[in-house]
This record gives C-alpha cells, structure tokens and sequence, in this order.
C-alpha cells in the first residue's frame, strides 16, 4: 500500500475512483488499485461510459448479441452499462463485505435525461437497482429539485441512493432533509435501516472554474485574491452543515434505528488551473467520515507528493465562512453561481449521455 494514501484512508477518508471501464475490468486494473492504492469505492458517469465505449473493443461481442437481438438502443446502453457495474460491484464486494457495507460501493447514474422528471426517475432508479442486483450498488440520482422526491422515494423503499450534482448550501440542506425523510418512511414500512446507505456528492473543482471567471471579470485586486478559494470554502461549510444535521434529535433517533449518516462525498476533485496544486481538492477536504472519488490521476498524484496533514476541514469551518463573505462583497453572487453550475452540470451528463446513445448507435446499425 502507498503510505499517502494509507494516511489519507486512515484519517477516515475512504478513497473511490471516479472511473469504470471494461477494460480495467478484464485487466485486473481495478483489483490493482484496491490493493495498492487504498481504493474501496467506484463511481461512474455518462461521461466516462461514453468514453469507455467509444475507445476500445472491449464492448464488441456484447454489441453484437445486442444487435442480433433486436433490443432498443436505451435497453442496449442499460445492458451495457449495468453489465460494468455489476462485475465493478463483484470485485469490490470483499471490500462491502470488511467495511460491513460502507464501503465498497459502486455507483450508476440514472438516465440524466430524467432530470427534471421525478416518477421516471424513481421507475428507472427501481430498474437499475433490479437489473444490477447486487446489494453494493449505489444509485445516482441528481439533486435537482424534481430529484429531491425521487431520492426520498428510493431511500423509502430500501434503494441506496448517492445523490450527484450538488453544488450549493441550500440544496445540501434539501438533499439531507431527502435522506432522512426516506429513512423515517423506511422505518414506518418496517425496512431494517442498517441496509441503507447513501452519500451525498457535493462537487468541489467546477465551483472554483465558474467563480474564478467572475472574479476575472470584476478585475480588482480584491477579487483577486479570492481566486480558488471558493469551491474549499464552500465543501467546509457543507461540511458543517453535515455535522450541525448528525447533533439534532430527528438523525439520533433515526441512528438509533440503525440508520447510517450520509457520508459527504467531495466529487470534481482534479484541478481544472494547471497553476494549482494537483492534489489540493484531496489534502485541503481531509475529515473522518467522508468519502473523495478522484480520476486515476488524481490517485497517481496523491501518491506520488501528497502532503496528509490531519483534518483540514471540521477546524476551518470558520475560514469557510470568511471566504464565501468575501466572495459576496467583491460582487460573487452565491445563488446565481450554483442555479448555472446545476443547469451546465445536468446539460453537460445530458450531452455525454447523447455521446454514448449516438456511439452505440452507429456500433448496433
């Protein structure tokens, strides 16, 4: 095991790669970096399975029996897709089995076209989860408004729920409310709590990307100086969100239930500013209890220079706050910068969702 990513998991963050493929699949390259690299977790997007299919050949044979049975091409992509996650779910499953299931999770996203479309995305969430049958998955739902039920409605019925696209404090709140409003539905239907998990994936990097171009534009030496401090700032004070909701009666008594807390989970971890350090959305969000999904190259880095330094997050809520008043009196408009980050983040699976229909497409005619 590399010693910075030991130290990282040993401060209490559980480290998943953000990617899937069936080649690191067949490869071995997954169970890799589960032994060597401290990983316990996968996440996947439209994107990265839009990228997987269109590069390599791993995915012919199935394309063809697909072909040859005539399926449609959103049952194709489905087949397709799940098929990844189901082997992803099976070699994790020893680390499911270690972490009595908190970890060891590997994630699919709901189609992004059902974003703003709660019955679908719940029957497609029930699909999903049916389809990969296997008790490690998690379920991507996005934190949109019309997601919020649909997450309280998959919690409720036993569905394990990593809520994607979160972006802005008034919305983590929401999400959290979600959560534990399934739980207690969940708990009325006499469901055994234990068995739910979810986390809650509060993206970093693409906050940095939409606030530092506003600040470019205001051009003082004020804002400046602000430059790549909001997206820290802003997962420090979700993260103090997250523990004020674990001291209220209504998360302890559910947790005497058996519940299990929703682990924030920092998403969008690779520096988009090449002038920035390369591992700072990893050593500047390190707390116990939260999980950090990170391209392999994020992985690669955090190895190779790393510096672990203890929490950097539940003793710096008050920096956390410092910043985002700043941002607001050098003319950061807070709301406006999370309502566009939510409708570029949902165009942007939209788009990449289009990609991979589009490639399996021309790959089924």
């Amino acid at each position: 095991m590399n010693d910075r990513l030991t130290a990282l998991s040993e401060a209490g963050v559980s480290v998943w790669l953000d990617d899937i493929s069936r080649q690191r699949l067949h490869s071995g390259g997954l169970k890799r970096l589960i032994d060597e690299c401290s990983v316990v977790g996968v996440t996947s997007n439209p994107t990265i399975f839009a990228k997987a299919v269109s590069e390599r050949d791993d995915y012919a044979e199935q394309i063809h029996d697909l072909k040859m049975r005539e399926v449609s091409l959103d049952e194709a992509v489905r087949a397709i897709t799940t098929f990844d996650i189901r082997w992803a779910a099976d070699v994790l499953r020893p680390v499911y089995d270690r972490t009595n299931g908190v970890d060891g999770r590997v994630s699919i996203e709901v189609d992004p076209r059902l974003a703003h479309e709660c019955e679908r995305t719940i029957a497609e969430a029930r699909a999903l989860w049916w389809l990969v049958d296997r008790p490690n998955m998690l379920i991507k739902i996005p934190a949109t408004m019309d997601g919020l039920p649909a997450i309280t409605d998959a919690t409720a019925e036993g569905i394990s729920v990593n809520v994607t696209l979160i972006f802005g404090l008034d919305r983590y709140d929401a999400v959290m409310d979600a959560y534990m409003t399934g739980l207690e539905r969940a708990k009325e239907g006499g469901r055994d709590l234990t068995t739910i998990h979810s986390v809650a994936s509060f993206f970093v990097s693409r906050v940095d990307t939409e606030v530092d171009r506003r600040l470019d534009e205001i051009g003082t030496d004020e804002a400046k100086a602000l430059r790549s401090k909001a997206a820290i700032a802003n997962a420090r004070v979700a993260h103090e969100h997250f523990t004020t909701q674990l001291a209220t009666n209504r998360w302890q008594a559910l947790e005497r239930a058996g519940a299990n807390p929703q682990r924030p989970l920092w998403a969008s971890t690779s520096v988009k500013d090449p002038k920035l350090p390369d591992t700072m959305y990893v050593t500047e969000l390190v707390t116990a209890g939260t999980v950090n999904t990170m391209p392999e190259s994020t992985i690669d880095a955090t190895a190779a220079h790393a510096e672990i330094r203890g929490d950097t997050v539940a003793t710096r809520y008050s920096e956390g706050h410092d910043v985002l008043d700043a941002l607001t009196k050098v003319g950061i408009v807070y709301d406006d910068v999370i309502e566009t980050l939510e409708r570029e983040g949902v165009e942007k699976f939209e788009k990449s969702w289009q990609e991979l229909l589009e490639t399996v497409r021309a790959e089924l005619s």
